[in-house]
């Protein structure tokens, strides 16, 4: 006897019904569903609540705290060049952690109930309803859980003084990377860069998901053989 398969009902609370879907759930969120309203997460409000984020609130509440890392730097013997290099190391840093997590933890292959629950929470819903103003961006109360240990691992690999701005670079280029995203899905460029990411990341989500990890750029797709390739018809001559 085959297993009926399970139908995911859109008109109700779907966080706790994708784990059902088992090993049909990879093949239903790069299904897209392109549409500005998200949907309900879950039946309680607070939950629910906790799932939205506008995404001008990730500068507002990140950019103050990147200028009081640095200012603890300043204050600690560092000079303006030496900060403007290590701002500048930690925002390439983040470029790799933003590709490496899209890659290796986002796009993880999952099949059980609890595993598929989770990785739609963390990027599934992202490829479900790509257009959903309201989960683009990381919500803040699971940004600051997550600075912690980061903090305490960078005052183990750096000096005191180095160790804040450190965190001011990877934290700023977290911030740009989250409004970059947000900008290529809601956003009309009109600037050439601009105008490439969001074809680029567009690309990821509508025609080849497993590959174009980078977001705010292309630099590690290129480094680790990732880059999207582009078909050419060609005719050989006899």
């Amino acid at each position: 006897m085959v297993a009926e398969s399970f139908t995911v009902d859109l008109d109700k609370p779907l966080v706790f019904q994708v784990g059902h879907l088992g090993e049909e759930y990879q093949e239903w969120i790069h299904q897209p569903i392109v549409c500005v309203e998200g949907p309900r997460f879950f039946q309680s409000d607070f939950w629910e609540f906790l799932t939205r984020t506008v995404w001008w609130a990730i500068p507002t509440i990140w950019l103050p705290v990147v200028c009081y890392v640095l200012s603890i730097s300043a204050s600690r013997g560092l000079t303006f060049p030496q900060m403007g290099l290590i701002v500048a190391f930690g925002v390439l840093t983040w470029t790799l952690l933003e590709y490496t997590l899209h890659r290796f933890l986002f796009h993880i292959e999952t099949k059980s109930y609890w595993a598929n629950t989770a990785h739609y929470l963390l990027h599934g819903c992202h490829h479900k309803h790509p257009q959903d103003g309201l989960r683009l961006v990381f919500p803040p109360t699971a940004t600051a859980i997550l600075l912690v240990p980061l903090w305490k691992l960078l005052h183990l690999i750096a000096t005191p003084a180095t160790a804040p701005a450190m965190l001011g670079g990877i934290l700023f280029g977290y911030v740009m990377y989250d409004v970059t995203h947000y900008y290529l899905h809601h956003g009309q460029p009109k600037e050439l860069t601009f105008k490439h990411l969001k074809k680029y990341h567009l690309n990821h989500h509508f025609r080849i998901q497993d590959k174009g990890y980078g977001i705010t750029s292309s630099l590690w797709d290129r480094v680790f053989g990732t880059l999207p390739g582009i078909k050419t018809a060609q005719k050989k001559k006899l």
